[in-house]
């Protein structure tokens, strides 16, 4: 019997980030772990922090838990430098938990839930189903924290409806995401059989605003109690959502394929992280001249990327204006600096070849995608291409084109908002397969690919734009 071929290093690790991160709120946990082991210093953004900066400093910050910017002071930076940006999201279509979620029907406990982006629903259907996210619970000291949870049992499932019951079940995959998209928790019975004295004492109490108990089931609560080794009345909120439990895994005849949820954008997140990582531990790094570089790991694009934690809040320009106060200087800093908005693209499907446009359809392991539109659905522009290109062949990389066909309709990223601060901005993916379903599909040696660009744009951006005339 002939071994599977050794899986791709990144891929690997790859992996083990992304069935680490079921949520926004745990990526950014795992990536600021990542950081601290690389060197870099928690900062906060409520906190003066500009007069400590140091030459050869590695820093981050993260804002709510769901979005996080980290960046590198080179040894001979000043006021008004460059910023090389990598911005990502963090953030995919999936479920969430409603306020009040307590809904029974037939016998069976469900859990109201609510649709969050673009997702391929259907896919949603037989998986097996389970909750993470953060919960907001009292302290020992009198005061709340907001801790991260993750039940890694499965414990929800939306069923499908029998075919026997349904017989044109395969030729409409559509469903009322209303009333037909509610997952079930469990029997009636067994809730109702788990009752005990302390629940029924609780009722007589007159409910305070922040008691949560009879808008989720108890059984619900009592989960995710045991999961933190709390009381159930110890649970004041949470943002949860729906994950299925099967982990990401590589697959292929030659391991050449990643199957895994969130893929979109886990993978360009986990690529920057490594990037600045590697490139902030070797030993050249604290000489290398030029700009800050910067990673930014953003909440929200899913669904617009309007929210405090979006691309469209003051995450990115309140960095570039603390590191360059002034308006001469920041606007020197804007002009010299440099964004590769880094999201999924889409790779040729062999089953629908007529989708994508006769000479751009990239393949996986293919290398690089830059995204083109002319509508600037993308804000790539052929100068942002060349030099993404001469970074890519530093490595001997290679680099693909993606531009959507005249009569579809183009996704967009947070490359375009982004843009709008007067920042250089291109965009850039990796092809998959399958985007937003519940599993997708990706090349496995494409992880390692957007490491050597993202490295190579930290090592030798601000060097190459020197070469460069425009204006």
């Amino acid at each position: 019997m002939i071994p599977a071929p050794a899986a791709p290093e990144a891929a690997t690790r790859f992996l083990n980030f992304v069935n680490a991160s079921p949520t926004p709120f745990h990526a950014v946990h795992n990536a600021a772990l990542r950081l601290e082991k690389a060197g870099f210093r928690k900062i906060r953004e409520k906190d003066d922090w500009e007069k400590d900066l140091t030459a050869g400093g590695k820093y981050y910050f993260t804002r709510n838990q769901s979005s996080l910017l980290a960046f590198t002071i080179p040894q001979k930076w000043k006021q008004g430098a460059g910023v090389s940006i990598v911005a990502t999201h963090v953030d995919s279509p999936n479920l969430r938990v409603r306020p009040i979620s307590k809904r029974t029907k037939e016998g069976y406990l469900q859990v109201g839930v609510e649709t969050y982006g673009g997702g391929i629903w259907h896919s949603w259907l037989d998986r097996d189903l389970s909750l993470a996210g953060r919960i907001v619970v009292s302290d020992k000291n009198g005061g709340f924290d907001s801790k991260l949870i993750r039940v890694e049992r499965p414990i929800l499932r939306i069923p499908t409806l029998a075919i026997h019951l349904d017989r044109n079940v395969n030729d409409n995959l559509k469903f009322n995401q209303e009333t037909e998209f509610v997952p079930i928790l469990g029997l009636i019975a067994s809730e109702l059989n788990s009752a005990n004295a302390s629940e029924s004492k609780k009722e007589e109490v007159e409910a305070k605003a922040s008691d949560i108990s009879k808008n989720h089931h108890p059984a619900l609560l009592s989960v995710l109690a045991n999961e933190l080794s709390i009381a159930p009345e110890d649970i004041h909120d949470f943002e949860l959502h729906l994950y299925d439990t099967q982990p990401s895994v590589l697959g292929g005849v030659n391991n050449e394929f990643i199957f895994s949820p969130r893929m979109d954008n886990l993978v360009s997140s986990f690529s920057a992280v490594e990037a600045i990582s590697q490139t902030a531990s070797t030993a050249s790094f604290p000489t290398l001249e030029g700009n800050v570089n910067c990673i930014a790991l953003f909440n929200h694009e899913e669904i617009g990327s309007v929210s405090t934690t979006g691309a469209e809040s003051s995450l990115i320009p309140s960095l570039l204006h603390r590191l360059s106060p002034t308006p001469s200087l920041l606007a020197q800093s804007v002009s010299h600096s440099f964004l590769i908005s880094a999201d999924m693209g889409h790779a040729v499907h062999p089953n629908y070849r007529s989708k994508h446009e006769d000479n751009h359809a990239p393949q996986m392991n293919g290398g690089i995608v830059i995204k083109t539109n002319a509508k600037q659905r993308y804000a790539s522009d052929a100068i942002g291409s060349f030099l993404v290109k001469k970074l890519v062949e530093t490595k001997g990389g290679k680099v693909q084109e993606y531009e959507v066909r005249n009569d579809m309709a183009c996704g967009s990223t947070v490359g375009p908002m982004l843009s709008k601060i007067g920042v250089r901005t291109v965009d850039v993916g990796n092809a998959m397969l399958s985007m937003h379903s519940i599993r997708e599909t990706a090349g496995s040696h494409d992880v390692q690919n957007a490491i050597d660009l993202f490295s190579s744009f930290f090592e030798g951006f601000a060097e190459l734009d020197r070469e460069l005339t425009v204006d």
